[in-house]
C-alpha cells in the first residue's frame, strides 16, 4: 500500500511538473506572438508615410490623365468649333452684304 502511494505521488508530482513546464512553454508562446504581433505593427507603423505617397503618386498620375484626356477633349472640340465657324463666317458674310446692297430684305 505504501509502495501504491509513493507511486502516486511520484505520478502527481511529475504531472505537476508536466502542468508546470505546459504552463511555462505557453507563455513562452504568448510572449513570442505578442512581440511578433507589436513587431508587425511596428514595421507596419513605419510603412505608412511609404503607403501614403504610394497612394498619393497614383491619385495625381489619375489626376494627370484626366486634365490629359479633358485638354484633348477641349482641343477636338474647339476645333470642331473653329471649322465651324470657318463654314458659316461665308454664309455671315454673303447675308451681311446683301443686308447692306438691300437694306430692305
Amino acid at each position: 500500500m505504501e509502495d501504491t502511494l509513493q507511486r502516486l505521488l511520484a505520478a502527481e508530482l511529475r504531472a505537476e511538473q508536466i502542468a508546470s513546464q505546459a504552463e511555462q512553454a505557453q507563455e513562452r508562446l504568448i510572449q513570442t506572438a505578442l512581440a511578433d504581433a507589436k513587431a508587425e505593427n511596428e514595421r507596419f507603423s513605419a510603412r505608412l508615410p511609404e503607403l501614403h505617397r504610394a497612394f498619393i503618386a497614383r491619385a495625381e498620375e489619375r489626376a494627370e490623365q484626366t486634365i490629359a484626356e479633358l485638354r484633348r477633349r477641349y482641343d477636338e472640340r474647339h476645333l470642331q468649333l473653329r471649322d465651324q465657324a470657318e463654314q458659316r463666317e461665308d454664309q455671315a458674310l454673303d447675308a451681311a452684304f446683301q443686308v447692306l446692297i438691300d437694306p430692305s430684305r
